[in-house]
């Protein structure tokens, strides 16, 4: 009995309706393959899975970064470990490899001086949990401070952080740079108190809690904040020389070290 031709132009509207792109794509040369070196059909079909499979997990990992508004180039790789030796790299590493703390909504916090690394440490964290399947997002405190402010003004803030929940993991960025108003610390204590225990967050800050009074102008709510904060929490102290300055100090060429730029008989504020 002759075999029946396959229709390619079928075949590709049957893959379209299965929106399977890449087995679409891919089926006619796994087939050259199979036919010329006798591959059974179990191994053929598990070879267009397998691509189908492979290519979601990266489709899935270009959308997630897209959305994560991640710092280029900060990876874990290109971190400095050995000039925060407070920080263990193993410990590091073990977080981004574990999912328990995830799934209890465990928080991060990284405190420290500016230029010490703590964006670059939080950012590498948030591009390694991408890669391992979960979704984040990277944001100011202030930027997003002000987007969910403007969501109470529309009366949809409720809504706004029910978005946020699909990112396992919220990284807010410099906590201390938000400025003390009630307006901007109300909605601040809302977003920490909805995700507590449900989903992660991973705060920097430059200042200890206990100078948060700054940021929170009511002490009452600068104990619940930092309670909820702190209950299931790692916190990282990474109080090292500033990065940026160790750099202006060892670059040479022309120009003096940051320490010595502005004349000693000029006051300063």
């Amino acid at each position: 009995m002759k075999d029946k031709m396959i229709d390619p132009a079928r075949l590709s509207l049957l893959l379209n309706e299965l929106r399977l792109p890449a087995t679409k794509m891919m089926w006619p040369q796994f087939a050259e393959q199979a036919d010329k070196e006798g591959w059974p059909a179990a191994r053929f079909l598990a070879a267009l899975v397998e691509h189908e499979l492979a290519e979601r997990d990266r489709r899935r990992i270009e959308r997630h970064l897209a959305e994560a508004r991640l710092l280029p180039g900060k990876t874990l790789d290109t971190f400095e470990f050995d000039a925060v030796p407070m920080i263990s790299k193993a410990q590091v590493m073990a977080i981004v490899a574990g999912d328990s703390w995830l799934e209890k909504g465990a928080n991060l916090l990284l405190f420290g001086p500016p230029g010490g690394g703590k964006s670059h440490l939080a950012s590498a964290i948030g591009l390694a949990l991408i890669e391992n399947g979960y979704r984040v997002l990277f944001t100011r405190t202030t930027d997003l401070v002000q987007k969910l402010q403007q969501a109470r003004r529309d009366l949809v803030l409720e809504s706004a952080l029910a978005k946020l929940d699909k990112f396992r993991l919220l990284i807010l960025d410099d906590l201390a740079y938000v400025t003390k108003d009630q307006a901007e610390t109300s909605v601040l204590f809302e977003l920490i108190s909805a995700r507590y225990e449900r989903r992660s967050m991973l705060i920097t800050a430059n200042q200890p809690f206990g100078a948060w009074e700054k940021i929170f102008p009511d002490p009452a709510m600068t104990l619940a904040a930092v309670d909820r904060l702190v209950h299931h929490a790692t916190i990282f102290e990474m109080n090292v020389e500033s990065f940026r300055r160790r750099e202006a100090v060892n670059r040479k060429g022309p120009g003096r070290p940051a320490s010595f730029a502005t004349p000693a008989n000029i006051a300063t504020d």
